[in-house]
């Protein structure tokens, strides 16, 4: 296997994508950092050169997905842009597409048990992705009468939970089945949802 990292200093984003492969196939905990490094070309040793162990590789890979997520996460949300109903629903189908395109960054964001406070860089990464999620609820709350408005937090956080449970159980490749879609029961499970809040009409 040829040796790459050291001539070219893609050592650590070497190690990176080999972890991203490890985890798609193996799951978070599945793979060794010797294994990462055979995969990426490099000796074990070669693996210390930027991170301590397993936990930490990991977490640098979820941190990468977090900007990734948080970058397309805005790019829905503008493009959504001037409704603030289709922002808000374009973050929701954005939050499956890169499920779907990027599972190794995803099991590493959400699978793999690592805290997101576990460095300071992660930390910020993923409270970006949650703020552009939750900008496009306090947008979009400001439809709903003050008496009657939740939290654009608790909002937010309820579509967050409803887009991870359908991932999870249906785009996933978990054995769970469902008769539609993934893009289905997200799109008909918000419009329930803001149906609810009365942000769209009730069904004739």
């Amino acid at each position: 296997m040829t040796k790459r990292g050291y001539h070219h200093g893609n050592l650590k984003q070497a190690l990176i994508e080999s972890a991203l492969s490890l985890i798609e196939d193996k799951g978070p905990t599945g793979f060794t950092l010797s294994e990462a490094a055979k995969t990426a070309g490099v000796t074990p040793a070669a693996v210390y050169r930027h991170f301590q162990g397993r936990e930490d590789l990991i977490a640098e890979a979820a941190r990468q997905g977090f900007d990734m997520f948080a970058d397309l996460m805005q790019y829905a949300y503008d493009t959504g842009q001037p409704s603030a109903l289709a922002a808000f629903e374009a973050t929701g189908r954005a939050y499956l597409a890169f499920a779907r395109k990027h599972p190794g960054h995803y099991i590493a964001m959400f699978e793999s048990g690592i805290s997101l406070n576990r460095t300071p860089e992660l930390s910020l990464a993923a409270n970006r992705a949650k703020d552009v999620l939750e900008k496009a609820a306090a947008d979009l709350s400001q439809h709903i009468p003050p008496e009657k408005r939740p939290p654009a937090s608790m909002f937010s956080a309820h579509i967050w939970a409803m887009s991870h449970g359908v991932v999870e159980l249906y785009a996933r490749n978990t054995g769970a089945s469902s008769p539609f879609p993934p893009e289905d029961l997200l799109e008909s499970g918000i419009g329930i949802y803001l149906r609810g809040l009365g942000l769209v009409p009730q069904d004739d």
